[in-house]
């Protein structure tokens, strides 16, 4: 008796209750005369077929642990994938220091700049007047564009500038030479460094007639040179440039260099003597010297339409070489307006009194030329 197994009253005959022991599966199917509980077969019922090789048909599935997914690190420059087998922050920093050499330490201002610059151009938001000048293209590209020229390689002095108005309309007449009119580029970048203002240009016909140069020559402020657009310009408020010796002045050969040819007809003073605006004279030498003319080619220049096709030192000797300017010394000398307010109406019809301050500005920029060529040491310096 002492090591009999003592079963509580009340469980006999039905195992597994009150022991704290579940019964087993043999003992629940004799329970149930030898056929499994229901239990059991709803459990066979549900679980798999036992694959070949098993050696265990009774073992139940094991239960699955929860799969725990990692928290990601945060994706930094470096963990990117690299482009062209070079990662990416290597890319920013060579960026930032391309940035800082072009724009300087300022680089994110003048970068957000830019890119507001092109949001307009896309949009359409910006300005152009009806003679098709585009300021904003003007000062961002032409003018910064012609500025290095003009201080490196001309070293462009400017003398006078206080005589241009600092509003108001006004006609500034210069000399024209140099064989390629760049003079009337480096009078544009001068002026507007030096004032502010921008020069409106009067060209030929020809500039216009040029494909993309008479898209260029309109967005950068110039228009054809009449009576009509002068005027208006002149009216507006505007600070226009005129040469008018044209072609003449430009194509004449370097033994006449400085000797100022006819101011054709006089048709910028009758355009000033109408709006009452005042005549600033300009000379400019170191010009001649760039593109020295000493040849002149008129059939096969008849033959494309071009007043002339110059032949120098250089050009066609050295081919496209032969077209770099020489970089000669520039002296740019504003006088003293010339006022035409004080004429009484109509006097733009009086053709005598059109010669004689045509002739009067002629002289004083013949003048000006002669005094700045006797204070020059050198073509170069």
């Amino acid at each position: 008796m002492g090591d009999a197994e003592i079963i509580p009253i009340g469980t006999r005959g039905r195992p597994g209750r009150g022991t704290g022991k579940q019964p087993s599966s043999a003992a629940r199917s004799l329970a149930n005369g030898g056929k499994p509980a229901p239990a059991e077969r709803r459990a066979a019922a549900q679980r798999p077929e036992p694959g070949p090789g098993s050696t265990d048909e009774t073992a139940e599935p094991a239960t699955a642990e929860p799969t725990v997914v990692p928290e990601r690190a945060p994706v930094t420059t470096r963990d990117r994938a690299p482009l062209h087998g070079i990662p990416t922050s290597d890319w920013l920093a060579a960026f930032q220091h391309a940035a800082r050499e072009v724009f300087g330490e300022q680089w994110e201002p003048q970068l957000a700049r830019f890119l507001a610059f092109l949001r307009r151009r896309v949009t359409g938001d910006y300005a152009v007047d009806e003679y098709g000048f585009d300021q904003e293209i003007a000062q961002r590209f032409f003018m910064a564009a012609l500025r290095p020229i003009a201080e490196k390689w001309f070293r462009i002095e400017v003398r006078g500038a206080e005589n241009i108005p600092t509003d108001g309309g006004a006609l500034v007449v210069s000399n024209h030479s140099g064989t390629v009119p760049v003079d009337g580029l480096m009078t544009m970048v001068s002026i507007h460094d030096h004032t502010g203002r921008f020069l409106r240009p009067l060209g030929a016909d020809l500039v216009f007639r040029l494909p993309v140069v008479s898209t260029m020559a309109r967005k950068g402020g110039a228009t054809l040179a009449c009576n009509e657009d002068a005027e208006r310009m002149l009216r507006g408020g505007e600070l226009v440039g005129v040469w008018p010796e044209g072609f003449k002045g430009i194509g004449k050969p370097y033994s006449e260099r400085y000797k100022l040819q006819r101011f054709g007809r006089g048709g910028f003073v009758s355009a000033a003597l109408r709006t009452g605006v005042p005549i600033v004279p300009l000379s400019v030498v170191g010009a001649e010297e760039i593109f020295p003319l000493v040849g002149n080619v008129p059939s096969l220049a008849r033959l494309i339409g071009v007043p002339y096709i110059p032949i120098t030192p250089l050009f066609p000797l050295l081919g496209p070489l032969g077209l770099v300017p020489l970089p000669s010394k520039w002296l740019l000398e504003f006088g003293e307006p010339i006022r035409t307010d004080e004429f009484e109406a109509g006097a733009a019809d009086d053709p005598m009194l059109v010669f004689n301050v045509t002739d009067q500005v002629r002289e004083t920029i013949q003048q000006t030329l002669y005094s700045l060529l006797m204070k020059r040491q050198s073509v170069f310096r």
